[in-house]
């Protein structure tokens, strides 16, 4: 059987004066990235680590490392969830993909050197999204436990939206999805619902608690005077309660009966797998860093970027003379087949009309579907109001929300209004999103929202009658553009979970081959009916 597409052809001069502009950037953008991302580990403090290494324990990092197969590249989710907000650094919690006896499994890890392992909104987020990845893609879930429970002072904005986290472990094993817990200290209050309601528990004798009210509440509450052991230690789990399915002598033995457990599932892929050749590109993946435009308003060719992206850079285009700002084509990434749609400026009609096509013939055969993002939005004025932008808009947006092959999404530049939707954006369930370090998203660019509000301001002052105080309106589009430029960084998103992390361009291909694999865990099959829609 042939290949997908012919040889796409590179115009990329490595030693242009744009080129060098553009890749200096981004090494700034991403030495941001980095700096942030090397304060996670250590974010619980010298002390809190030391006291947790002097009592024998492992980081999160080191019982992953110890978990997953040899020499296999873990993917982690979201590291650095909470940047920006008051919540920690990296949310306390390690989230990813790893191969256990060569089984990917959807992992979570507790940190207990940050505020105890306590949870956070932004942790509790984190950990529904990992539910979601794993339930969409069929991944058998593992969590390394050790949590104190909610952090009660945030009680208010956590108990709640906590509760869904326990509805999600039981939606999983409905779904005949394995989940498999293993205490390595307490379980406390709602979170001895974790391994309550997981098919699988391990908990490592002396260390391994659960109860719904430890001893202080248990005291206050029944007047009853009793240690943590007695009242809910792994071993009278393990003898009396039955809460505990396997009681481990230490923390390495615990990862051996977790590996054996996932052995003994011998899980299988719904999915077909790759049936391409997975061939390197012929274009060199670093010099993804010079192709990318430093300013975001600036549009850049984006099929230099499917050139160092796809295998063998093959694409098949198709409509290459029609809507020509969406590239839309075949190819593969790590020999999984792909349709591809590339933003290579602003969305017109043909464009929206395109896309909406080939999204359908996409999923008429099963193809999954990744999002290249650099879109400033939908074209506006007379003329494209006339032409039926909202119409063909929103045949796009109808497709997206009902196509049912996999997406994926990589936020490569401008991420701005509904073009973030009509791209698959994170509120159109994709089974993954990532991001560059220059990606900005907002409702608008910085400049176009502040100079609208201001355009809104003078009507307003004029319908009343009222001088504008030309100053004021000034320094208030100053801090509204300062605001937006701000909310609109690739840092600021991933602080907020709008993506699953900032990834390096270069290793772009690597990633999305990982997702993709994980997703051929589940059926990989496409939609046979949309919504409703004009013509």
């Amino acid at each position: 059987m042939g290949t997908i597409g012919t040889r796409l052809t590179s115009h990329v001069d490595p030693s242009s004066e744009a080129y060098l502009e553009n890749r200096a950037a981004m090494e700034r953008r991403w030495e941001e990235v980095a700096a942030a991302m090397a304060r996670v580990p250590g974010v619980g403090g010298h002390r809190y680590v030391a006291r947790h290494r002097a009592r024998g324990k492992l980081l999160p990092r080191e019982r992953i490392e110890l978990l997953v197969d040899p020499h296999t590249p873990f993917l982690e989710l979201s590291p650095l969830a909470g940047w920006g907000t008051e919540d920690p650094l990296g949310a306390g919690l390690v989230t990813g993909i790893g191969i256990v006896e060569g089984t990917e499994v959807a992992i979570s890890a507790s940190d207990t050197t940050v505020r105890g392992g306590s949870i956070s909104p932004t942790t509790l987020a984190k950990s529904r999204r990992l539910h979601e990845i794993a339930r969409h893609n069929r991944l058998p879930l593992i969590v390394l436990n050790e949590s104190a429970g909610a952090d009660l002072p945030r009680q208010a904005d956590i108990f709640v939206p906590g509760g869904g986290q326990f509805r999600s472990l039981t939606r999983l094993s409905k779904a005949g999805i394995p989940t498999i817990t293993v205490g390595f200290g307490p379980a406390t209050a709602g979170g001895a619902y974790v391994p309550g309601m997981s098919d699988y528990t391990v908990f490592v004798r002396d260390r391994a608690t659960a109860y719904l009210g430890g001893p202080p509440l248990v005291k206050m509450a029944i007047d009853e005077d009793v240690d943590e052991e007695t009242l809910g230690g792994a071993e009278m789990h393990a003898r009396v309660s039955g809460l505990a399915d396997y009681l481990a002598v230490d923390e390495l033995d615990a990862l051996g009966i977790t590996r054996r457990i996932v052995r003994h599932l011998r899980w299988r892929k719904l999915g077909p797998g790759p049936t391409e050749p997975a061939d390197p590109p012929c274009y060199d993946p670093d010099e993804l860093l010079g192709i990318a435009s430093a300013d975001v308003r600036v549009p850049f060719e984006v099929r230099e970027v499917l050139a160092r992206v796809l295998d063998g850079s093959r694409f098949e285009e198709f409509k290459p003379l029609f809507g020509e700002r969406l590239v839309c084509g075949w190819g593969s990434i790590c020999g999984f087949p792909v349709g591809v749609l590339a933003n290579n400026g602003i969305l017109f009609s043909e464009e929206a009309r395109k896309g909406a096509q080939f999204i359908q013939l996409c999923n008429r055969i099963d193809t999954p579907l990744v999002f290249f993002q650099n879109i400033t939005g939908f074209m506006v004025g007379t003329k494209a109001e006339r032409g039926g932008i909202i119409v063909n808009g929103a045949k796009l947006i109808n497709a997206v929300s009902n196509s049912e092959v996999p997406h994926f999404v990589v936020m490569i530049g401008a991420s701005y209004g509904a073009g973030n939707y009509a791209m698959s954006g994170r509120a159109y369930e994709p089974r993954f999103v990532f991001s560059w370090p220059n990606h900005r998203i907002a409702v608008m660019g910085p400049k176009q929202l502040a100079g609208v509000m201001e355009l809104i301001g003078r009507a307003a002052a004029a319908k009343r009658g009222l001088e504008v105080d030309e100053e004021a309106l000034a320094a208030q589009t100053r801090a509204l553009e300062d605001q937006i430029e701000r909310e609109s960084t690739a840092l600021f998103a991933t602080g907020r979970l709008w993506d699953d992390g900032i990834i390096h361009p270069a290793d772009t291909r690597h990633v999305l081959g990982m997702a993709l694999s994980a997703a051929h865990s589940n059926v990989v099959a496409g939609a046979d009916a949309y919504g409703v829609w004009r013509h």
